[in-house]
């Protein structure tokens, strides 16, 4: 079924429906219909609801330092969770659009056969995602921003977000003391969404997904929401893992040593909300610990990182980072290489690269040794290593890939100058009888 034989079936020109107040709701990272702030507002304000997915090529198929920007895995997941997310739409009497092009031309498209200028949308954190935003405008669409991404709500900080503290700690006990976490809220009572047709096949921008899992990866799981409500049930409620999770976070091998909760985070599909909800009900029913709190720690450790991105917007991706220090940063391309094959001369490293290359997937403690070794040990500019992450990295995030990477290369965050990771000393610690170093270079 084409486009105007949707439209002819969903809102008939002369019919009540078509005389109703009607908008486009893009989806970008926010694959999910419970606490969506953005889509329950749209919800609220229209009659007729069309939700959109757009793969922009201008930016989703844009190389960047000679990286792919979404690898095999990324796109992999992605894909899973538009599936999710378009299943559940349909338990509405929904549907949801997938395209593929320039965002601009797709929406001037969609408003062809829609008779539609309003979107909704989630207010962009990303430099790109907000240039996105003032295009939209530019071709006279209303286009309508909801701020839904971050832990605490941008408007409940205590102090402005363009003042936020640049230190973590500082931040944390600001937000922790002056701050409320606002509460979830259920999917929007939809009055009326369009049932478009969504296309079974995926877009041609996803070509190239990765086919089969590694049965060695630590991260074997689908994109979507349903599989990130299965995972907060068993690493809470069905295993008790959180209660232990600040012992175990460092770990290599293995599903549990962490939540692995971030990949569907990256994607929103759930949010950091019910995330921190769904622990604090754990702490009230089971039992509070040092771990049950490490995890809303590590949660607001993401939120750092998008109100640092909000703030500094594209100093985030230069080599001089946020402080704009001069840098002697080298780019050898074999030296690159040997890190991204796991050819270097430090095994532990190369084990890390080696997982990442196969799963899109590595620990948090492996991010850590492996950034250092890039830069510290290689000499090489910290820009491609975190490019390279964003290819491969399942969980890939903006704000908290560039802000780490910087934060690691002493040009970010981190008040603490010089910080190294001795990839010798990380794995006589993290891995002292080999396990994971023989797990991934048998």
């Amino acid at each position: 079924m084409g486009p105007s034989e949707i439209l002819q079936r969903t809102l008939p020109k002369n019919s009540k429906e078509a005389q109703m107040k009607s908008a486009f709701y893009w989806f970008r990272n926010d694959l999910r219909l419970e606490d969506n702030l953005a889509l329950t507002r749209a919800a609220e304000a229209c009659d007729a609801l069309i939700p959109v997915y757009v793969f922009d090529e201008a930016v989703a198929l844009r190389p960047f330092l000679g990286f792919e920007r979404m690898g095999a895995f990324r796109k992999k997941f992605l894909w899973e969770s538009l599936q999710d997310l378009k299943e559940e739409l349909s338990k509405h009497g929904g549907g949801l659009i997938i395209e593929q092009g320039e965002l601009p031309a797709v929406f001037e498209d969609l408003q062809g056969v829609y008779e539609c200028d309003i979107i909704y949308c989630a207010e962009a954190i990303g430099t790109e995602e907000r240039d996105q935003e003032q295009m939209l405008k530019a071709c006279d669409f209303d286009v309508r921003t909801i701020h839904d991404q971050c832990l605490y709500h941008k408007d409940d900080l205590p102090f402005d977000w363009n003042d936020a503290p640049e230190v973590y700690t500082p931040f944390r006990k600001k937000v922790e003391k002056y701050a409320d976490v606002r509460s979830s809220l259920p999917a929007p009572g939809f009055k009326n969404l369009v049932d478009v047709d969504a296309s079974i096949l995926p877009p041609p921008a996803l070509d190239g997904m990765a086919k089969e899992v590694d049965n060695r990866s630590a991260f074997p799981f689908k994109g979507g929401r349903m599989a990130a409500k299965e995972r907060l049930k068993h690493y809470l409620w069905e295993s008790n893992l959180i209660t232990s999770y600040k012992e175990t976070r460092n770990g290599l091998v293995g599903t549990d040593y962490s939540s692995k909760l971030s990949a569907w985070l990256s994607l929103g599909c759930i949010s950091a909300r019910e995330v921190y909800h769904e622990v604090k009900h754990y702490e009230r029913e089971r039992r509070k610990n040092n771990s049950t709190y490490w995890l809303i720690f590590e949660l607001i450790w993401r939120d750092f990182f998008q109100f640092m991105l909000i703030k500094h917007g594209r100093k985030l991706f230069l080599a001089s980072g946020i402080q704009g220090e001069a840098t002697n940063w080298t780019h050898d391309e074999k030296r690159l290489m040997s890190w991204i094959n796991g050819a270097t001369k430090n095994d532990f490293v190369n084990a890390n690269m080696r997982e990442i290359k196969e799963t899109g997937f590595m620990s948090n403690r492996g991010r850590q040794v492996v950034a250092s070794y890039l830069i510290n040990d290689l000499n090489c500019d910290w820009r491609f290593g975190a490019a390279y992450f964003e290819s491969v990295l399942i969980d890939y995030d903006a704000a908290s890939n560039y802000g780490n990477w910087q934060y690691i290369a002493g040009v970010g965050n981190d008040p603490r100058p010089d910080r190294y990771f001795n990839p010798k000393t990380q794995s006589e610690r993290y891995d002292p009888d080999q396990v994971f170093q023989r797990l991934w270079l048998k």
